[in-house]
Parts: C-alpha cells; sequence; structure tokens
C-alpha cells in the first residue's frame, strides 16, 4: 500500500466510523457561541462551520472592534447569513442558556471560567490550550465538565492531524521504533516579542478591565492586546504553555502516556535582556516516564539544530528514529540511509476558503477540522473526545509544573490523586494563582 492510499484508506476509516454521528448532528443544526472570536478564535469557528451545518448565534468579546468584524466574518461564512448576537461580557450570552456548543478562544488567563460557566450553562465547550494557567484551574475545570456532565474538548489538534495518525500507526503501533529509550520535544522559532513600547492608555474600543479579569492589572502596553500577551506570565505560561504542550500532548497521545512521574526545569532569560518580555527565551524540562524521558528545549536565539524541524518531536528506539512536526514525518530505520518522508495533508482544494482566509495556517486547518469532527461525534455519543479536558489537563499541568521547577530550582512529583506535591509546602502554595477581585478563583470541590 502506498502512502497516499493508505492516507485515503485511513481517513475513510475514520468518517465511516463517525458517519452515524455526524448524521444525528446534521439534523440537530447545533447552536453555536463563541467568547474570544480573534485570531484563533476565528480559525477554530470558521473550520466547525466548514464541517458542521451549525449556527454560530453569539460571539462575545471585550475589543468591540474586534467583535464586530467577527461578526460580519461570520454572517459571510454561515449558511444563514445571519449577524450573529454580540456581547461584551461572556455571563451575559451565557444567561440566555440557549447554546448547544461553546468555544473559548480568549488569552490563556481567561480559560477556566468562561469555560466553567459554559458547562453549567449547559453547553459542550471547546477550549484553547493550555487549558489553564495554574493546577487548581485545570482540576476545577474536570471537575466542572463532569459534574454537569458536558463533552469538552481541547484545542490540542496533533491528535487530529492526518499525517501524524499515519506516522503513529505507521512506525509506533505496529514496533519499527522498537524499544522507545528517550524523546526530545522541541520549538527554536524566534517567536518571543522583542519589542519595548511605552504604556499607554488603552484604545476606546477595549475593555481592558473586563480583559484583565481575574490577572493582576498591568498599565495598558500595545504589546498585550492585540497579540503579544503571551510575552508576560501573568496571563500565560510563556513558551512552555504555548508550544511545549501541543509537542508533549502529541507525545503523550502517541506513546499513550499518562502523568510524568517527577518534572524538572532550568532556564531564564540569558540573551534577550531588552524586550519588555518577562518569559524565558531559553529553557529545558524533563519529564519523567517509565522506561525513558521526554525532554523539551526551547530557544528564541541562534540557529535550530535541524532547520526542516524546528518545532518538533523526535522519537529514539533502538530499531528506528522517528522525527515528526506540524509539516511532515521522516522514520529511519537502524542501519539504513534511506528515510521514509510524509507531508502534511493541505485540503485546499476541498476547503477553497483556505486559500484566502487571513492569518490561517493553512498546515493546521485540516487537523482542526477532524478536530471538530471528533468533538461533534462525541457530543453524539457522549463520550469522550480525543482531547478531552482530562487530558488536556494533564498535559497542561505538566508544563506549569516544569515553570514552577525552573522558578523553585528543584524536581517537582505531582501526585494527580491528592492533586499536590507531596512535602512540598512552597510549591504546592504556587498551584493556584491568586486572583484580581471581584473574580473568585474556581475550586474543583464549588464547581
Amino acid at each position: 500500500m502506498n502512502r497516499r492510499s493508505f492516507i485515503k484508506a485511513g481517513v475513510a476509516g475514520l468518517a465511516m466510523s463517525s458517519l452515524p454521528a455526524l448524521a444525528a448532528e446534521a439534523g440537530a443544526k447545533k447552536r453555536v457561541g463563541v467568547i474570544g472570536p480573534g485570531w484563533y478564535g476565528k480559525c477554530d469557528l470558521l473550520r466547525l462551520i466548514q464541517v458542521a451545518p451549525v449556527e454560530v448565534v453569539s460571539l462575545c468579546d471585550v475589543d468591540a472592534k474586534m467583535l464586530a468584524e467577527a461578526a460580519d466574518i461570520v454572517a459571510s461564512r454561515q449558511a444563514s447569513k445571519r449577524r450573529p448576537r454580540t456581547y461584551g461580557d461572556y455571563r451575559e450570552m451565557l444567561k440566555e442558556k440557549d447554546l448547544d456548543i461553546v468555544l473559548v478562544d480568549t488569552p490563556d488567563h481567561w480559560h477556566a471560567l468562561p469555560m466553567i460557566a459554559a458547562a453549567a450553562s449547559g453547553a459542550d465547550v471547546w477550549v484553547q490550550k493550555p487549558i489553564s494557567v495554574d493546577v487548581v484551574e485545570g482540576q476545577a475545570m474536570v471537575a466542572a465538565a463532569r459534574k454537569h456532565g458536558r463533552v469538552v474538548q481541547v484545542g490540542t489538534q496533533r491528535r487530529s492531524t492526518p499525517h501524524l495518525i499515519e506516522a503513529r500507526d505507521r512506525f509506533i503501533r505496529t514496533g519499527k521504533l522498537g524499544t522507545i529509550g528517550h524523546v526530545e520535544i522541541c520549538c527554536y522559532w524566534h517567536m518571543r516579542a522583542r519589542d519595548n513600547p511605552p504604556d499607554t492608555a488603552p484604545p476606546a474600543h477595549l475593555d481592558y478591565d473586563m480583559w484583565t479579569g481575574p490577572a493582576p492589572l498591568r498599565p495598558y502596553n500595545r504589546m498585550v492586546h492585540p497579540g503579544s500577551w503571551r510575552a508576560f506570565m501573568e496571563y500565560g505560561n510563556g513558551i512552555m504553555g504555548d508550544m511545549c504542550i501541543h509537542m508533549y500532548d502529541m507525545v503523550r497521545w502517541m506513546l499513550d502516556l499518562g502523568w510524568p512521574k517527577r518534572v524538572s526545569s532550568a532556564g531564564g532569560i540569558f540573551i534577550d535582556k531588552q524586550s519588555r518580555a518577562n518569559t524565558t527565551d531559553t529553557q529545558i524540562a524533563t519529564f519523567e516516564h517509565d522506561g525513558f524521558n521526554v525532554v523539551w528545549q526551547h530557544r528564541t536565539w541562534g540557529r535550530e539544530p535541524d532547520p526542516n524541524y524546528p518545532w518538533s518531536a523526535t522519537f529514539y528506539g533502538d530499531k528506528g528514529t522517528l522525527k515528526a512536526s506540524v509539516f511532515a514525518y521522516d522514520f529511519q530505520e537502524q542501519g539504513k540511509s534511506e528515510t521514509v518522508h510524509g507531508d502534511v495533508v493541505y485540503e485546499l482544494e476541498e476547503y477553497p476558503e483556505d486559500k484566502t482566509e487571513p492569518r490561517l495556517e493553512k498546515h493546521c486547518a485540516p487537523a482542526i477540522r477532524g478536530h471538530m469532527r471528533d468533538f461533534l461525534a462525541a457530543i453524539a455519543s457522549r463520550g469522550r473526545p480525543v482531547a478531552d479536558i482530562e487530558q488536556g489537563f494533564t498535559s497542561t499541568a505538566a508544563c506549569i509544573l516544569a515553570n514552577l521547577s525552573q522558578k523553585l530550582g528543584r524536581t517537582l512529583a505531582y501526585d494527580p490523586a491528592k492533586g499536590i506535591v507531596p512535602g512540598d509546602d512552597e510549591a504546592n502554595a504556587l498551584l493556584a494563582r491568586p486572583y484580581r477581585q471581584p473574580w473568585v478563583h474556581p475550586e474543583p470541590e464549588s464547581v
């Protein structure tokens, strides 16, 4: 079987397995709301519109200009051509209790409270990764999904990336790697913000107090919105929470891994000391699993070791090596020079909107569509999606623990059953960040 036949057979099998569920969904026409229809909010939502006959009825954003633009785009893309209702406060949107699906595509510091509120309102939820900024938020999100019986899909769409599914099935599940003894994951893109602009008054169309929400209220800076809020640990988990979670979650999915036994990390701001950003420009983290470690490294300066795989995972087995990224994979059998190569599967002819959609990562579009189909099938069956909230919590919390390890200067052994790092009161005090009033930090017992 050649590669193209392999892909077609695999995709056909997946499609056939979910046809009854998707047929049921077609008759239901789910009502959808989006909290945070900015860049990736629109990327996610417009992929959902491509694969299901949904009706987008509500959009919410604290930026009135961005909100109006999103409403216009949605009206032009959905079948009904209706313009969604718009809100500046997600609580007002959810009060309507008329949504079947809610997409939470806000900055990271605003993932937990809207996701929990959406689940309580009776909606099934798509929430972007990382699911939370602290560990206790994640615990509460899992508890809310289970308490209200909601399907929650996390936006770790590597689990639905066609060529990565192929690589897993061809080389890992068949045992062609042999015994895996080490995995390296990395990001060497120069993606850390390098600017240092002055603070200013926020623009009139932005409710900056609501944008800040439970995070510390910093003076407004144009780096924060729109775009570079990831430069600040107040709103996220740096490159660990942005890029490592994708690769680490991909490895966990491919190898069927649970929680790491121990997490350690070291790094800092070693080169770019002029930027206003307070996230690390260099960091290494080790996630210890039975039989091997998964080791992450990011560096936002200098050259990458392999220019073909600057953001990737490399699986080292005693019979072969597999490199995998969002763009491609390469497998090489031990002792042989030839390489089996595979590329990302684009779907530009099937979905011509992808060709012209502003800022769409075209290589990610098929993965998002696959992730949405999986989400819809889980909604129909009331089962667990491929990136269930509990899987997202594990990958998110591991990356947060890496940052805490770097901050504390020691290895952390988190006990997921107890929700603590046994014997480490200092680490446990950092598992929940302070919330700015009047926002109240969610707890697993109170959702």
